[in-house]
């Protein structure tokens, strides 16, 4: 239950971060919805990295 909040919180934190990155460059232009795709695999992939870090990190030290 814990990581499933944690994932809701930091998801939309991940994908304000990756705003900065200009991902278009590296797509060729008539492929807007194959990068909006990967745009949002990799926001999850980081997020997960993070709620996974976070969680045994907390759990390893008691924190909750």
């Amino acid at each position: 239950m814990i990581k499933a909040i944690l994932y809701i919180i930091l998801l939309p934190f991940t994908i304000w971060a990756m705003e900065g990155l200009d991902l278009n460059k590296l797509f060729k232009q008539s492929r807007v919805y194959q990068a909006r795709i990967m745009y949002l695999m990799i926001a999850m992939s980081i997020a997960y990295l993070v709620v996974n870090f976070l969680y045994d990190f907390f759990i390893n030290f008691k924190v909750i």
